[in-house]
Parts: C-alpha cells; sequence; structure tokens
C-alpha cells in the first residue's frame, strides 16, 4: 500500500505579529495628529487659560510689567459697578431664548418637511442654506441695506402702505435688538435644517412605516417616533444654538455701528471686544468678562446635557 503523504500545514495565522511603524509612517502621524493638537494648545488652550489668570489682574496691554494681582475685584466691579454688563446678560438671555424657541424649531420643521421628498427639494435646501454661506458681516451689511431708515427696503414696503410713515430699526433701542435677532435667525435656520436634514437621512424608515400602522398621523410620528430618535442630533442642535446665541457679535458689531454700548444692543461679546482692543484696553477687566460669558456657556450646556443623560439612565 502506498502512503498518503499530507502537507505540510502552514503557520497559524491567528496571531499575526503588528507591523512595526516605520519613519515615514511615524512622520505621517506625527504630521496629522502633533499639528492640530499643537495649534488646538495654542489658539485655544492657553487662551482660554491666559484669560482666566489676567482676570484677576490689572493691565492695561502694554509691557508685561504693568500686570498687577487685583484678585477679585474685576469680578465684583463687572457685578456692582458696571452699567452696560447686567443690560447685556439680559440681551445674551433673551438672544438665547429667541434663537432657541424660533429660528431652531423652524430649521427643524423646514428638514422635516424637505425629507419627505417633495419636489424641487434641492433647490429648496440650496435657497435656504444659502445664508450660512455668508459670513455674518456680510449677512449684517445686507441687513442694514435692508433697515436703512431712508430708502431701505423694510421702510419702503411700510411707506408704501402707510404714506411717510418710516421707523429707525437700528437707533431705536426698543427695536434695534429684535431687528439684529430676525436677522440672525434667517441665517441660522438654515444651519439648522441642514444639521437635522443629515440626522434624518440616517433614520430608519421602518420605524415611521411601523407608526403609521398604529394609526399615528404624521405629527405623531415626528413628535413621539422621530424626534425621540434624534436624540444625538438633538443634543447637537442644542449646543450649536447655545453656543452661536453667547457668542453672537460679527452680525451685531456691523449692525451696532462697531461698539458694544450702544442702547439696546449691548451684549457680553461686545463688552468683551471694547475692554480688550477698545480704546482704552482694560485686560483684567475684558478677561473676566470672558470667563463669565464661558461659564454661562457651560452651565447652559451643561445643566441640559444633565437633564438628559440622567432621564436615559433612569
Amino acid at each position: 500500500m502506498s502512503s498518503v503523504r499530507t502537507a505540510p500545514r502552514s503557520p497559524s495565522r491567528a496571531h499575526p505579529r503588528p507591523r512595526r511603524l516605520g519613519p515615514g509612517d511615524r512622520l505621517f502621524l506625527t504630521v496629522v495628529v502633533g499639528i492640530p493638537l499643537i495649534a488646538l494648545l495654542v489658539f485655544v488652550w492657553l487662551p482660554a487659560l491666559a484669560s482666566i489668570g489676567l482676570s484677576f489682574t490689572s493691565w492695561d496691554g502694554i509691557g508685561l510689567s504693568g500686570i498687577h494681582w487685583v484678585g477679585l475685584d474685576n469680578y465684583h466691579q463687572i457685578l456692582t459697578n458696571y452699567p452696560p454688563f447686567w443690560p447685556a446678560v439680559q440681551h445674551n438671555v433673551i438672544w438665547l431664548l429667541f434663537t432657541a424657541l424660533l429660528p431652531a424649531p423652524f430649521g427643524v420643521f423646514l428638514a422635516y418637511q424637505l425629507d419627505r421628498k417633495i419636489r424641487f427639494t434641492r433647490i429648496y435646501q440650496t435657497a435656504i442654506f444659502m445664508p450660512m454661506v455668508l459670513s455674518l458681516a456680510v449677512v449684517g451689511f445686507m441687513w442694514e441695506i435692508i433697515y436703512n431708515p431712508d430708502n431701505g427696503l423694510l421702510n419702503g414696503v411700510i411707506g408704501a402702505v402707510s404714506s411717510g410713515r418710516h421707523i429707525d430699526w437700528l437707533g431705536d433701542p426698543d427695536l434695534n435688538l429684535w431687528a439684529v435677532l430676525v436677522a440672525s435667525g434667517w441665517r441660522h435656520a438654515g444651519y439648522i435644517m441642514i444639521l437635522y436634514l443629515a440626522g434624518l437621512k440616517g433614520f430608519d424608515p421602518a420605524l415611521k412605516e411601523a407608526a403609521a400602522l398604529d394609526g399615528a398621523n404624521g405629527r405623531q410620528t415626528f413628535l413621539r417616533v422621530v424626534l425621540p430618535a434624534m436624540k444625538p442630533v438633538n443634543i447637537i442642535v442644542l449646543v450649536v444654538t447655545v453656543m452661536e446665541s453667547l457668542r453672537a457679535f460679527d452680525i451685531v458689531y456691523v449692525l451696532g455701528g462697531g461698539t458694544g454700548s450702544k442702547p439696546g444692543m449691548e451684549l457680553l461679546s461686545l463688552l468683551i471686544t471694547d475692554n480688550i482692543i477698545g480704546e482704552s484696553s482694560h485686560i483684567g477687566y475684558g478677561s473676566a468678562l470672558a470667563v463669565i460669558l464661558l461659564l454661562v456657556s457651560l452651565a447652559a450646556i451643561g445643566a441640559f446635557l444633565f437633564q438628559t443623560f440622567r432621564k436615559e439612565d433612569q
């Protein structure tokens, strides 16, 4: 009988040896990871830490020898003896509530309607998102023309209806903040629409079909099925809305004539700019305002995230 020869077994590939990184791979990882990390430290974390440190000092920005430690005196002066501060806080809160209650939900509504595969949806998406492509400074110049009290579009329309009636939209302290909010909300709604529309594209359509079989209409399906399932996107929308509201600067600076103390248009971001790079530099004062704005932002976002994840754990 002839013996049957078996082929030699190949070495096991269950646990291959990890490939060592060559000099080129190490250089690539260093560039890809190192440069963004250094940029983050230099342009974000170091200025933030420096602002916190400088908020406890008095400095005119000329020479490091002019830095003097004052402790909590800047914060005490801001809270008790700085007239524009509390109106600016009030206006920031109004800005946040307005953006969260009108442009953000309207952007979600637009995203839900465009996700229903209506005709010309691509054209609508482009038209609504177009303001987001423009910078806030450009948007401010556009709305400045619209709000012009002499020959602006808005007063032209009002004058055609009610002859001889002209409103100074940006000069009236009772109206200028709301006029800026409309201009900012026009841009913000398109941003929220794109964020939510991207989330809806990944939504499982089987959940909608199941809700329809259970007798739910479109509104009930959205509120009870789609909205809870879009929780990650909801968190992103909220964070973006809070950050956009509290750091509002460009459009207000343009429409307000480049000042942070114009009656009716005071905002914390503008007060920070006026104190740091204004005619009389108060770096410590401006840094203290920046720290207050940072704490307000973290408190607003942290409170929502805490409540959201607490409900999820329960």
